[in-house]
């Protein structure tokens, strides 16, 4: 399978974005392609600036908050459980949150709050399927593979408008 990549600048940095030979994003991460986490499952790839156009198109309107659904085939990968959490990520409304715990509940497993965690930190299509917008349940921010002044910046996006650009 032939795999292809695009890193750009976003207010928040370093933006790159992976996508299959049919154009489904497979990956995205905060960084150069280097920082893609090895659970993603994609290694290496080709740099295409243009394959990507449609998905940098659409990533960049978002961080300049003009934006808020993806029109992008998406398919990570990952485990069944993994993919039923990814699957409800995808329904929390732009600018909102939700707890691990109301996650699990969804999913018909209440006390695997833990485990909603868990995949949800091992998702490969950060922004897209938005993690970010999973809170700790007393309304702290809780995880994000990228920090959580990331994740902060995120919801701030999401809940006041676009963020400013980053000096260089």
């Amino acid at each position: 399978m032939n795999v292809y990549f695009d890193t750009f600048d976003t207010p928040l940095g370093a933006f790159t974005v992976w996508i299959n030979e049919a154009g489904s994003l497979l990956a995205t991460c905060f960084g150069e392609a280097k920082s893609l986490p090895s659970y993603c499952g994609v290694k290496g790839g080709q740099c295409s600036a243009m394959r990507l156009a449609k998905a940098r198109a659409q990533f960049l309107e978002y961080f300049q908050g003009n934006r808020r659904d993806f029109e992008l085939a998406l398919e990570p990968a990952g485990t069944a459980f993994q993919q039923s959490v990814w699957q409800q990520l995808l329904c929390i409304p732009y600018g909102t949150t939700r707890s691990y715990g109301e996650l699990a509940k969804s999913l018909g497993k209440p006390g695997a709050s833990r485990a909603v965690g868990s995949a949800n930190g091992r998702n490969p299509l950060c922004v897209i399927i938005p993690c970010h917008r999973v809170i700790a349940t007393g309304g702290g921010l809780g995880g994000f593979a990228y920090g959580l002044e990331m994740k902060r910046r995120l919801l701030e996006l999401e809940q006041r408008g676009p963020l400013k650009l980053r000096a260089s």
